[in-house]
């Protein structure tokens, strides 16, 4: 079996190998791309591989892109951190979708699922949508409606439209409503990161985290970043870092 891999994380690329050799030692991988430019010259060079293991977001943008720029023939196993994109994935040669991270479990299933289908290709499609659809269903994550702040002596919720946006002050994380109010909040920003909607919020860097509301103007900085205006602004000038950039722009183009 010939294997592309598009990945641009490359400890995740590495997990991806790995369990493939553990699963099967004959399985080829023939390439690991981690940009959708790169991922259209190889298909369009190369005959088609056996199996696709696709990453959503990679460096320059959406994958969802190639299939708009070349044709694909293969079968893809989505490898993606967010679920917003299962019924996306549906249109495009899917036989399955699976979060990050990955297992070892979970990427035996999907290449039993992919042998299933070769064997009973009239039989297994609509079989096929029913299971990622129950699948998504299961593993999806139940995102924050609110938050409980402090605010002086006293304790106030705030759901997530009132937020515009998550900033870290040192080690105390603050929330900043729409009215320009400030509002220290008991989470890290590790940790919101992983409680907040993702088609919703976004870590622009270090210190920031944004309401997809929030952002008002962009505009290019040096060193390949991009400086935002926010509503309501913030004291210091907010600037979206280098490595983040491609991610912040695949997110603001759903």
């Amino acid at each position: 079996m010939r294997v592309l891999i598009l990945e641009d994380e490359s400890l995740a690329a590495e997990r991806l190998q790995d369990h493939l050799r553990r699963y099967d030692a004959s399985i080829q991988v023939e390439q690991v791309l981690d940009t959708v430019e790169e991922g259209v010259q190889w298909l369009r060079s190369n005959p088609s591989p056996d199996l696709m293991l696709m990453d959503i977001h990679l460096a320059d943008g959406l994958s969802f892109s190639i299939f708009t720029q070349t044709f694909v023939n293969s079968p893809i196993i989505f490898t993606t951190a967010y679920d917003q994109y299962a019924l996306q994935a549906f249109k495009v040669n899917s036989i399955d979708y699976l979060l990050k991270p990955i297992s070892y479990q979970h990427l035996v299933e999907a290449m039993q699922k992919l042998r299933r289908i070769k064997a009973e290709p009239p039989m297994i499609s609509p079989q096929i949508i029913q299971q990622l659809i129950n699948l998504i269903q299961k593993q999806r994550p139940n995102y924050k409606s609110r938050f409980l702040v402090k605010f002086g002596d006293r304790l106030q919720y705030k759901t997530v439209e009132d937020v515009s946006y998550f900033y870290a002050d040192g080690k105390v994380v603050y929330l900043v409503s729409n009215e320009n109010k400030r509002f220290i909040v008991d989470y890290t920003l590790e940790e919101l990161e992983n409680l907040l909607d993702p088609t919703l919020f976004h870590r622009i860097n270090r210190k920031v985290i944004v309401h997809l509301q929030a952002v008002k103007d962009m505009r290019l900085y040096p060193n390949s970043r991009l400086s935002l205006s926010l509503r309501p602004s913030m004291d210091t000038e907010v600037v979206v870092s280098r490595d983040k950039v491609p991610a912040f722009k695949a997110w603001l183009d759903q």
